[in-house]
C-alpha cells in the first residue's frame, strides 16, 4: 500500500547509472515509492527485485507503462530511444524524467515539445544535474546577484578517467559523439550562467590520443570547442576520456567585474598529504562521486515538482538547444569547418 502523497515511480533502464537512480528512488528520495522497473536484462532484473524489493519487474517498457499504479517513469536508457520513450510515457500519462540528452537529434527534440505541450498537466525533466550542483548553484547565485558584473565568457571542461576496458568505444556508435556525451553538461552550464543567449557560430576539433577503436564511428576522446553566443559572449569547452587522475569537471565564469571558478581541483574530499613527493590529494575517480549530491537533488526536485504541479528548474526548450549546439560541435570537429547556428 503506497502512503498518501507518496509519488508512485517506474524506472526504466538498470544500467551502471540506472542502478544509482533506481537506489535513491528505492531508499532515499522523500515523497518517492519505486513500484516498478523494466530492463531487457535478466540479471539486472533479477537485481531490481532482490537488492531493492521492487515487485514489479518488466522486460519492456510497455508493460512499465501499462503499470497502473506508476504515475511517473524514469528514462535511464540509450540516447537513441529517448524522444520515443518520452512520446510513449506521456501519451500513458505518465510524468517523465528523462536522462540527458533529450535525443541525438534537433527534430526529436521538437517533437517532444510538442507532446509535451500537448500535455501540459505533466512534469517533464531532463536530467542536467550539474544544475542540480550546490557548488554550481551557489555560483549562478553570485551570478545573479552581481557579484562578477556581466558574465560574458565561460570555460568549462568535462574529464573522466582513462577506461581501458574500452566501454565508451563501445558505445560510441549510438552516443552522438563526446560533444553529446560529454560536452553537452558543459554547453547547457554556459546557456544557464550567460542567461541563455542565442547561439551564433561554433568550431570545434578533437584527437584521438589513446582509443583506436574511435576512429571507425568518427569520434575522438579529447575534443576541443569554442561558441560564439549573442550579445558578444563565448564559452570555451575541452573533453577529456583520457585522464589518468579521476574525473574532473570545473568550470570558470567571467564577468565584467570579476570570475568565478568551480572544481578547479577535483579532489575527493579535503584530505591533503604532504610528504617527500609534495602536497597532494585524492581526486574523485567517477561523474557520480563527484556529483552524487546533486543526483539525489536532481530526484528529488522532480518529485517535489510532480506533488506540487510546480514547474521543473529548466525546460524541454533547454534541453533543445543544448542538443543543437552539441550537433554543430559535432559537425565542426568532423568537417574541420565553423557551423553558423543562428
Amino acid at each position: 500500500m503506497t502512503p498518501p502523497g507518496k509519488v508512485r515511480v517506474g524506472i526504466a533502464g538498470l544500467g551502471r547509472l540506472g542502478r544509482h537512480h533506481a537506489e535513491n528512488l528505492a531508499r532515499r528520495v522523500p515523497g518517492a515509492v519505486l513500484v516498478g522497473a523494466c530492463s531487457p536484462v535478466a540479471e539486472e532484473r533479477a537485481w531490481a527485485r532482490d537488492a531493492l524489493g521492487v515487485e514489479r519487474v518488466h522486460e519492456g517498457l510497455d508493460d512499465l507503462l501499462g503499470q497502473p499504479d506508476v504515475d511517473a517513469v524514469f528514462l535511464v536508457t540509450p540516447t537513441a530511444l529517448h524522444a520515443a520513450q518520452v512520446e510513449r510515457a506521456l501519451a500513458a500519462g505518465k510524468h517523465v524524467f528523462c536522462e540527458k540528452p533529450l535525443a541525438l537529434a534537433v527534430e526529436d527534440c521538437r517533437r517532444v515539445e510538442a507532446a509535451a505541450a500537448r500535455r501540459p498537466d505533466l512534469v517533464v525533466l531532463v536530467g542536467f544535474v550539474r544544475r542540480f550542483d550546490a557548488s554550481y548553484r551557489a555560483a549562478r547565485a553570485h551570478v545573479d546577484a552581481g557579484r562578477i558584473g556581466t558574465p560574458f565568457l565561460v570555460s568549462s571542461r568535462t574529464c573522466d578517467r582513462n577506461d581501458p576496458t574500452g566501454f565508451f568505444v563501445r558505445f560510441a556508435p549510438t552516443s552522438g559523439g563526446i560533444f553529446l556525451d560529454c560536452t553537452i553538461h558543459d554547453i547547457d552550464l554556459a546557456r544557464w550562467m550567460l542567461g541563455g543567449p542565442r547561439p551564433l557560430r561554433a568550431f570545434a576539433t578533437g584527437t584521438i590520443a589513446l582509443h583506436e577503436g574511435l576512429r571507425a564511428s568518427g569520434d575522438v576522446d579529447n575534443g576541443v570547442a569554442t561558441l560564439e553566443l549573442e550579445g558578444g559572449k563565448l564559452a570555451c569547452f575541452f573533453a577529456s576520456r583520457t585522464m589518468a587522475h579521476g574525473h574532473e569537471t570545473s568550470t570558470e565564469i567571467v564577468g565584467t567585474a570579476g570570475r568565478l571558478t568551480v572544481g578547479q581541483n577535483p579532489r575527493l574530499d579535503r584530505v591533503e598529504l604532504s610528504d617527500a613527493a609534495g602536497v597532494s590529494n585524492a581526486c574523485t575517480p567517477t561523474f557520480y562521486d563527484r556529483f552524487e549530491d546533486a543526483f539525489l537533488r536532481e530526484a528529488t526536485e522532480f518529485v517535489d515538482a510532480v506533488r506540487t504541479g510546480r514547474p521543473p528548474p529548466l525546460t524541454l526548450r533547454d534541453a533543445t538547444e543544448a542538443t543543437r549546439i552539441a550537433q554543430a560541435l559535432a559537425e565542426a570537429q568532423r568537417t574541420g569547418r565553423i557551423v553558423e547556428l543562428g
